[in-house]
């Protein structure tokens, strides 16, 4: 099992300013399409997004997936980029509008409710760039975490699962 590091806790940027998962950033890229980020003084999050071929369902239109991913994605950025506090998805609801165009240029945009103890509310839409049509939107709960007890809790729950977990994670 891989030992977390004081870096992994560090969410490097694209040109784009877009902050990157674990995943991502050993691509330097977004998986999502998500090509931009920008927070807002109030901390309201902005992003450009594209959905990639490989998350195609039916023909030319994203899998519904992709759009709870990237509703997930950015209504998470709002505690961390926007407030620097660390988070995961307690809850997340996702509102089907429209059909998302595989290659389409969107906007998607995440900003903060409420906050109640270690709860933060989130609210966030996506919309075509072009003529702002919201097709999908999003509420979430964001429970406040702080990373080294966070994943040190996820390693100490994973050791204690049966012999089979992956021998790296």
């Amino acid at each position: 099992m891989s030992e977390f590091k004081a870096d992994d806790f560090v969410m490097p940027r694209t040109e784009g300013g877009v902050s990157l998962c674990h995943s991502c950033r050993k691509n330097n890229l977004c998986r999502l399409g998500v090509t931009t980020e920008q927070v807002a003084d109030d901390g309201r999050i902005e992003f450009d997004v594209e959905c990639p071929p490989f998350y195609e369902a039916g023909p030319g239109v994203a899998h519904g997936g992709w759009t709870a991913e990237v509703m997930d994605e950015t209504t998470g950025r709002v505690p961390l980029d926007g407030h620097g506090q660390m988070t995961v998805t307690g809850t997340l609801s996702v509102r089907y509008i429209k059909p998302v165009a595989i290659g389409l240029q969107l906007k998607a945009a995440a900003w903060l409710d409420r906050v109640e103890g270690k709860k933060w509310f989130v609210l966030g839409e996506l919309r075509v760039a072009s003529t702002s049509e919201v097709l999908a939107s999003a509420t979430g709960i964001m429970i406040a975490r702080e990373p080294a007890a966070h994943f040190g809790e996820f390693k100490k729950w994973l050791g204690d699962q049966e012999s089979d977990r992956p021998a790296a994670i």
